[in-house]
């Protein structure tokens, strides 16, 4: 586990492209928060760090659902706020994409064991004060941990606990 006070909008921006950089064919990371905690920001900066151009709009999929992005990777952003049951889920088509070899940032996902299930990386922010987050970095596989560990040697200054 990795913890990290990130003091703007930017640091996180920062840390997400950094990890977006690291991501492979497969990796589902699922994003926790409270509402307004940064999620769709760390998004943002993981989908730049996947290579999706500076000119491509990245916004919250909450209506949508799902947003697909093409980098070097394909990436399906999704937030599954609004969704009720496992069946809404397996409507979306998310295995196909895993399976095609696309990354999936994934928000509001605990509460579906598909995606607990098939997760490579919890990110959880948390509103500390002002425009600063708390970030926590969960391993929750072999890949996960591998991730965690590349991230950290590319932050010198990243606490581990």
């Amino acid at each position: 586990m990795f913890e990290r006070l990130l003091k703007h909008e930017d640091e996180t921006l920062d840390l997400a492209g950094r990890l977006g950089a690291l991501l492979a064919p497969g990796d589902l990371v699922v994003l926790e928060g409270d509402l307004g905690a940064g999620k769709t920001t760390f998004c943002r900066g993981a989908i730049r760090g996947l290579e999706v151009p500076e000119t491509t709009p990245v916004t919250s999929p909450t209506f949508a659902l799902v947003h697909e992005y093409r980098g070097r990777l394909p990436v399906i952003h999704t937030d599954f706020y609004r969704l009720a049951d496992e069946a809404e889920l397996e409507e979306l088509g998310l295995d196909e994409s895993l399976e095609r070899g696309a990354v999936l940032l994934v928000e509001w996902g605990r509460k579906f064991s598909w995606v607990t299930q098939r997760a490579t990386l919890f990110v959880e922010l948390e509103i500390a004060r002002g425009d600063a987050r708390r970030l926590c970095l969960l391993a929750e596989s072999p890949r996960g941990r591998e991730l965690i560990e590349a991230l950290g040697a590319s932050l010198p200054s990243l606490e581990s606990s």
